[in-house]
């Protein structure tokens, strides 16, 4: 049961939005496209860097959110395979962020049962973050609540270039059978193996396009666009994400509509 009081007071939008909420056909899984750090910084005049700090507000408000309102999973697009071309002041300074912000976290992770992921080509990331990472991704394992991916050195398209040579590689080892590759092998082999696909897709700043993310499971997503830039992205800006899903009829290639009748004379 959510517990409305979580998510705002009596009479404030954000209660009176989750009120009118279908609470029982919420999205299983969010995922959200992170944009807008960078505009935000310039019309404030500021260095691209203070978007990206001023951030890390609305990735703890949306975490929170999607715990509170108990989803089983919300990815959040942090940085992509394409971030690594950033200059390197700005990507230096990205990952100080990242490490800053998983420490500083990890005790509202734990007190709220929220289990961190991260996804990605992990490898490509400094020794230092690896071992922040994976302090956290220890310290939550035994988590129960809120699945909480990080997109990390992502690419969906690498996703699923790593996700067929693992393919590849039983196949050549004898422990795969050509015959038996099928969609669900490859969706095993991908980063978010166990997991349901996302229901709901959200990008901000008003950018309309994928960029590369999630490109498989998002198959049969819902997409909503937004024109709030991510630091000024909070709960109801998440609410009312879910409030677009929950006017969307979702058919997945099915008719639901009976045919009219035809009268033959």
């Amino acid at each position: 049961m959510i517990d409305k009081e979580l998510i705002g007071p009596p009479g404030s939008p954000e209660r009176a939005l989750l009120d009118r909420l279908d609470l029982g056909r919420m999205p299983r899984h969010v995922a959200v496209i992170m944009d807008g750090n960078g505009r935000w910084a310039k019309q404030r005049r500021l260095p691209r860097v203070e978007g990206h700090r001023a951030g890390i507000a609305s990735v703890r408000a949306t975490v929170e959110t999607a715990a509170r309102l108990h989803l089983d999973a919300l990815t959040l697009y942090a940085f992509s395979t394409e971030n690594w071309k950033r200059p390197h002041l700005e990507v230096a300074t990205l990952m100080t962020l990242l490490k800053e912000y998983v420490r500083r976290e990890l005790a509202t992770l734990l007190a709220n049962d929220i289990r961190f992921r991260v996804i990605g080509r992990i490898d490509q990331l400094d020794s230092s973050v690896r071992k922040a990472l994976q302090e956290a991704l220890d310290a939550t394992a035994h988590c129960k609540g809120l699945v909480f991916n990080i997109a990390l050195s992502y690419s969906g398209r690498a996703e699923l270039a790593d996700a067929a040579r693992r393919i590849a590689e039983e196949v050549a080892a004898g422990t795969l059978r050509p015959e038996d590759v099928g969609e669900d092998t490859l969706a095993s082999r991908l980063y978010t193996a166990g997991l349901p696909d996302p229901d709901l897709l959200v990008r901000t700043s008003g950018e309309v396009r994928i960029s590369n993310f999630l490109l498989w499971q998002i198959a049969y997503a819902e997409i909503y666009f937004t024109n709030t830039l991510w630091p000024d992205f909070r709960a109801m800006d998440f609410l009312e994400a879910i409030a677009d899903f929950q006017k969307r009829e979702r058919r997945f290639g099915l008719v639901t509509e009976p045919e009219p009748a035809v009268h033959r004379t």
